[in-house]
């Protein structure tokens, strides 16, 4: 079981970096990968074949025109978790290129890397129930945090 983050280039990589310490964080194997559906569409198929017959999921990072999510889920049967980088340069209007998809292509997006991560390993844990039973115990410390914040506001300590 593990994550296959495939970025656009290089420069995706700090976001690369956030989603993989969270997936990390629950224990599963995650590996970095770079290809581009634009300037390397061969060198992704490489990447897709090379684990298709493996326990994945992809997560794809791609800003600007987002095809490599598209193309990614249109040539596996994988699940494939789109996380384009925010972009302030089109006010956010880029998002579009990863949520109007043609019929059968269907990457999930989700817009930060934390829940990235999450969603990955929600997935995983469909198959592998150590990982749900860490998922719960990340749920309850969220709650946990909100209780106590609860707490300490309602007796004067914020």
């Amino acid at each position: 079981m593990k994550v296959i983050i495939i970025m656009g280039s290089k420069a995706d990589i700090e976001w690369a970096k956030e989603i993989e310490k969270r997936i990390k964080d629950f224990g599963v194997e995650v590996i970095l990968r770079i290809g581009s559906a634009h300037k390397t569409p061969l060198k992704v198929l490489e990447i897709i074949n090379e684990y298709e017959n493996q326990d994945v999921v992809f997560i794809t990072i791609a800003g600007k025109s987002n095809a490599l999510s598209g193309f990614v889920d249109a040539n596996t049967t994988k699940p494939v978790i789109s996380c384009p980088p925010y972009s302030e340069k089109f006010s956010g209007f880029d998002i579009f290129s990863s949520l109007r998809m043609p019929k059968g292509v269907a990457p999930l997006v989700v817009l930060e890397p934390e829940q990235a991560a999450i969603s990955a390993v929600k997935i995983l844990s469909l198959k592998y129930p150590e990982l749900k039973e860490k998922i719960k115990k990340y749920q309850e410390k969220l709650k946990n945090e909100i209780i106590k914040s609860d707490e300490e506001i309602k007796n004067g300590k914020c």
